[in-house]
């Protein structure tokens, strides 16, 4: 015990010693690095540090998603991601995973992400002595003529051992016996082959029976050993051995053959009569148990016979050995060994793997961007397994080969944009060259993710909106809206009025708005008889990274509501009242023009169109007032008997929804003819001064008002020629006007007879209270069919 415990410990040494020189040496040589361990190791047991030996940074390992590329069945290693170390999944039977080979090497591939690496790991699986060599029989009986000659050789079934290397089958031990002894012949392991030796003549009749018994030993410390009883039977003689027809036999075989399938016919001759020249065929005895589940031969026809599956991609070729035996009383036997290549079929599609992944790429990323790392396996040999592999669909991605074979990298070809697809559903075919052609498909999903990469839109450019006057401040009057197509943060939006240092920014020093809705506030009433119109911009905001923007022209037009009362401009008295006194003569005719009553409304359209009445008159019968231009006329001559003084109280009124109206008051008196006309010689010479007056100031009115009305024919123009074609009349359109003059306004002065002329409001215009603040309604641009044109002309008629 003591010593194997020596030899055992010896053993250790030198494994561990061989494996760090492989390790050093291997390391040392290229990237892939390589470990050795012995089989049957247990679950758990540690291979090596992977981390250390390739000089990763294990503290980023789980972050990188460090993990073996395996396929579907159970892993036989497994890394451990928190210190990089690679150890035994799964007990590991060498004999299973590698078979008869030789040298049993795993190679493993590990991928790091992030960035993308790819390190090769090869652990090798050295033997131990875990296996017996066994015997294809515990007892084989042997029969031989007695006429043998000395020196003749009998092949005994060779004992077969699953390890390999020192550990399988190297010597064979035989019982002593005076007529026979061991003889191998071949090299080391399995390839040895027994034969009973003949050292000297059989005399049947003095023992026709030999029994003993053949052992083998491998070369475990300690050895394992397997035995068999042999019994020779002494016959008769029968001295011709069977002769095959043919040197050598080799036959080529398809893959998955039925069973059942003739493989090829032997054919053997034996110059002996009877049943000593009678042949029969059998599997030699060192064919072993694979193959003869595999394959038969016919004992009388010697045809070899399919008996299992055949598949290329498990082995290429077989060597057979068929037997020939006679049947004679002592058969005589012959070996002969059979070539059997076979040949492959296209029988496996190819199989796809997916190593690495990005499910998500931003639309701004570049053609050449990586996406996903593509692998392609075809079991099948030449063409069949030649693979060519590409995306079916028409989209912006593309297969490129690596340098590995069968490595595909799936990248971009073009430029992507989330706002037209957001989502790609690619097919990844892989077609080999076969005949027939096999295919296979693996389908993955790329998902495109935002970028800012779009500013905000507004709905309309430019606005217009229509403002009554006199709003209640601090109320919502209009609302601009914008979208944006990103999502995310990338498509909120806020808003702010730009402020620079232009003209309307005393104007726009009065607005605010709302930065989440575009909401836009007046901070102060407006006044139309102070403002017209006004411009300002707005600019939208997205909040992404770098934020991009926008901006809109928003064009205000203020409406006139009816807040100014009419101012009487004649008569007034020294004193600023509405009053005065017009002296006529007696002896006037009906008819007679007395004064005009003249008055001014600051207001346009019916606000500002004037109606006379008479509220108090001494006697009805004797004036009558024009109520459109304030005259006051005689109806009839004087009487004698009549008073000489006539107060009359006369009532201006505008036309306004509610109307606004002053009073004037006029005194006639009725005098004689002379004092008349000294009055009216001295009347007439204030009457002039007061007429200079009003002609002054309302050629400066006039002036005024043709410089606005110029201006905005030229702004019209502008706004007209600057505005998309498809957008005529967009917003200076029928909003509740209908194009037509109100009815004139007229008064005179001296010679001259003035007419003010204004638009007249639609009866079905709307001033919609609420959260757009006396903002009048602008209907539809489909239902638009003229334009508002709101000037204020003063028409002087010569």
């Amino acid at each position: 015990m003591e010593q194997r415990g020596r030899e055992a410990r010896r053993e250790r040494q030198r494994w561990v010693a061989c494996m760090f020189a492989l390790v050093l040496v291997w390391s040392g040589a290229s990237a892939q690095i390589k470990y050795s361990i012995p089989e049957e190791s247990k679950e758990g047991t540690v291979v090596g540090n992977i981390a250390k030996d390739l000089g990763l940074d294990k503290n980023t390992l789980k972050e990188r998603g460090y993990r073996i590329v395996t396929g579907s069945a159970e892993p036989l290693f497994q890394v451990n991601q928190n210190d990089g170390i690679l150890y035994v999944n799964q007990k590991i039977d060498r004999e299973q995973v590698c078979e008869e080979s030789n040298t049993c090497v795993i190679n493993l591939k590990t991928v790091l992400e992030n960035p993308l690496e790819i390190h090769y790991v090869a652990v090798e699986v050295t033997d131990v002595n875990d296996h017996s060599p066994s015997f294809p029989e515990t007892h084989k009986q042997i029969e031989m003529s007695e006429s043998v000659p000395p020196g003749t050789r009998f092949q005994l079934q060779a004992a077969s051992d699953a390890d390999v290397g020192v550990y399988s089958v190297q010597q064979y031990k035989l019982t002593h016996n005076d007529h026979f002894r061991l003889e191998v012949i071949g090299g080391d392991g399995d390839g040895k082959n027994p034969f009973l030796l003949l050292q000297k003549p059989l005399d049947r009749e003095v023992m026709k029976r030999h029994t003993f018994t053949l052992t083998a030993v491998d070369g475990g410390k300690p050895p394992r050993s397997g035995t068999v009883e042999l019994t020779v039977d002494v016959l008769d003689v029968n001295d011709n051995l069977p002769i095959f027809t043919k040197d050598s036999y080799s036959v080529t075989l398809s893959e998955n053959s039925p069973i059942g399938t003739t493989v090829i016919q032997v054919n053997a001759t034996d110059l002996d009569e009877g049943s000593n020249g009678d042949v029969i065929y059998s599997l030699g005895n060192t064919v072993n148990s694979k193959l003869r589940k595999m394959f038969n031969v016919d004992s009388n026809t010697g045809e070899i016979i399919v008996k299992g599956p055949i598949d290329f991609e498990v082995k290429d070729n077989y060597e057979i050995h068929i037997q020939a035996s006679d049947k004679g009383s002592v058969p005589l036997t012959t070996d002969k060994s059979v070539k059997i290549k076979i040949i492959d079929l296209n029988d496996n599609a190819p199989e796809i793997e997916v190593t690495s992944f990005s499910d998500a790429i931003t639309e701004d990323a570049r053609p050449g961007t990586t996406v996903a790392l593509i692998s392609v396996n075809d079991l099948d040999s030449g063409l069949n397994g030649k693979v060519i592999c590409f995306v079916s669909e028409d989209v912006p991605f593309m297969l490129t080969p690596s340098l590995q074979d069968n490595m595909y990298s799936l990248v971009t070809k073009s430029s992507l944009d989330r706002e037209k697809q957001n989502r790609f559903d690619l097919t990844i075919v892989a077609k080999d060259a076969g005949e027939p052609v096999l295919s296979s498909e693996k389908a993955i999903s790329v998902i495109v993710s935002d970028v800012n990469d779009n500013r905000p839109e507004f709905l309309l450019s430019p606005y217009t909106f229509y403002v009554t006057e006199n709003n209640p401040p601090g109320a919502s009057v209009f609302s601009v809206k914008a979208s944006d197509v990103d999502e995310d943060d990338n498509a909120l939006i806020s808003y702010h009025i730009l402020r620079d240092g232009g003209g309307d920014r005393k104007l726009t020093s009065f607005l605010n708005i709302n930065s989440e809705n575009g909401d836009i506030l007046a901070l102060k009433s407006f006044d139309f008889e102070t403002l017209k119109t006004f411009q300002f911009q707005v600019i939208a905001t997205d909040s992404g990274t770098p934020s991009l923007s926008s901006n809109v022209t928003v064009n205000v037009f203020i409406l006139d509501q009816n807040d100014n009362a009419p101012v009487i401009l004649y008569p007034v008295s020294s004193n600023g009242s509405a009053e005065g006194v017009e002296e006529i003569p007696r002896n006037v005719n009906a008819g007679h023009l007395v004064t005009k009553v003249r008055a001014y409304d600051a207001d346009i359209g019916y606000n500002g169109w004037l109606l006379f009445s008479l509220l108090e008159v001494t006697d009805h019968s004797l004036f009558a007032l024009d109520r459109y231009t304030g005259q006051i006329r005689t109806l009839r001559s004087f009487t004698e008997t009549e008073e000489a003084e006539h107060k009359l109280l006369i009532l201006v009124k505008d036309n306004g929804n509610v109307s606004l109206s002053a009073t004037a008051t006029v005194v006639v008196k009725a005098v004689e003819p002379k004092e008349a006309f000294a009055a009216s010689d001295v009347k007439s010479a204030a009457k002039d001064d007061e007429e200079n007056n009003v002609t002054f100031y309302l050629m400066i009115t006039l002036g005024s008002v043709s410089t606005l009305f110029l201006i905005s024919i030229i702004v019209l123009i502008a706004m007209q020629c600057s505005k998309p074609r498809d957008y005529s009349s967009k917003y200076l359109q029928d909003v509740n006007y209908d194009g037509t003059l109100c009815n004139s306004i007229q008064y005179r002065s001296g010679d001259r007879r003035y007419m003010l002329v204004g638009p007249r409001m639609s009866i079905g215009s709307t001033i919609v209270p609420g959260s757009n603040g006396n903002t009048l309604v602008v209907p539809g641009r489909r239902q638009v069919s003229g334009e508002v044109r709101h000037v204020l002309i003063i028409v002087c008629l010569l």
